[in-house]
């Protein structure tokens, strides 16, 4: 009689760690032609911030010449940097909003 051996091998699931994917600052930078109070509406209506948020961020594009908006995957970051160009466009602002991996 013929006798099989079963081998006694175990197969382990093999997991893989994916990264997360990069994550890209949203910038304003500063000029000497866009109001202060516009700087403020994008900031309220592009980055949902209050008032009082908005202001400080416009403060420091104002004195520092930069000013982060907020940290967003790629898609994300692209798709506000040419919503607020365009709007800042729209207006005749020659606005900057730029985008940087983080």
């Amino acid at each position: 009689m013929a006798t099989r051996k079963q081998s006694d091998s175990v197969l382990e699931v093999e997991r893989s760690k994916t990264k997360p994917p990069p994550l890209f600052k949203v910038m304003l930078l500063n000029d000497d032609f866009t109001p202060m109070d516009f700087v403020i509406v994008v900031l309220q209506k592009f980055f949902s911030m209050s008032r009082e948020q908005a202001t400080r961020i416009m403060l420091k594009v104002h004195r520092e010449g930069v000013g982060v908006c907020g940290v967003f995957p790629r898609d994300v970051a692209a798709t506000k940097v040419e919503l607020v160009t365009g709007y800042a466009r729209e207006h005749q602002h020659p606005l900057a909003c730029v985008m940087e991996e983080s």
